[in-house]
């Protein structure tokens, strides 16, 4: 069964591959001039479409075309070339010329997940018996688009993490004025109200002690794209340990959701060759 969709999977690779440096079938400083042919970054890149997909571990997914050493060292060179950081940026991008990103309207909460292993940005989970877990803060626009997300554990309050994931927004350039953040009754607090000022945004916060159903707000937005990132399971069961790779994935994964929302609002719009018969 494929990881993702063949209309998903091809304009996702055209433009991470793009991003990659050229590289020749064998190693340049082999003292031979000879070796084994290098893995096709294509084979690596599906691996680790299915690891993020699937959330299995690397060993579970390496196969006779691939082992579990050549994704992991790829991986780390593709972070270390911030490939996964770019590709969300470029993708944001194309959504933004295309599509247009609501930016007057905003919408921030956090969301609990697992962390087995620990680790960095993990925590004891209160919803989880005190488990290992992690948080992870986003930021979306009206439409749920991610803009930005902020890692942290489990234990983390939500309010702590508001500076931090809405300094993520620096990145789109210029905001509208004042634009309008939407907020849980959690971020009720005059620190929060005070950063946002500090900002040159305004809050709609629910106000504690006062029911506030969620249809009856703005902030539905993040709570979907929760939702949609929860259905990787590599970051509903996130075994990593190290930083880096946790933003890595994070990254992918806003990209691939992204990706996917731009297809489907630009199918009623545009027209191109390889456009899906059907809206996805």
């Amino acid at each position: 069964m494929p990881a993702l969709p063949s209309w998903l999977i091809a304009p996702l690779w055209d433009q991470f591959c793009a991003l990659l440096p050229e590289r020749g079938a064998y190693h340049p400083d082999h003292p031979l001039g000879c070796h084994r042919q290098r893995i096709a970054d294509r084979i690596v890149f599906d691996k680790l479409v299915q690891v993020l997909v699937f959330g299995c571990g690397y060993r579970k997914i390496a196969d006779a075309t691939c082992s579990a050493t050549t994704i992991r060292d790829r991986r780390n060179e593709w972070i270390t070339a911030g490939i996964f950081a770019t590709l969300e940026r470029l993708v944001l991008g194309a959504y933004d010329r295309m599509i247009g990103l609501e930016l007057a309207d905003l919408a921030v909460d956090g969301c609990i997940t697992k962390a087995p292993c620990g680790g960095d940005h993990a925590g004891r989970s209160p919803v989880d018996r005190g488990k290992q877990g992690r948080k992870r803060s986003t930021v979306t626009e009206a439409r749920g688009i991610p803009l930005g997300t902020v890692a942290a554990g489990a234990n983390r309050h939500d309010a702590p993490l508001l500076g931090p994931t809405l300094a993520t927004l620096d990145r789109l350039g210029p905001l509208p004025a004042q634009p309008t953040v939407h907020l849980d009754r959690g971020y009720d607090s005059t620190t929060a109200r005070e950063l946002l000022a500090a900002r040159g945004m305004t809050g709609q916060i629910a106000a504690k002690g006062t029911p506030a159903p969620l249809q009856a707000s703005r902030r539905w937005p993040v709570e979907r794209t929760h939702a949609w990132g929860n259905q990787f399971k590599k970051l509903v069961w996130n075994t990593e340990r190290c930083d880096r790779v946790i933003d890595a994935f994070l990254a992918f994964a806003h990209a691939i959701i992204t990706l996917r929302r731009l297809i489907r609002r630009a199918w009623t719009s545009y027209r191109w060759n390889t456009r899906p018969p059907r809206r996805p």
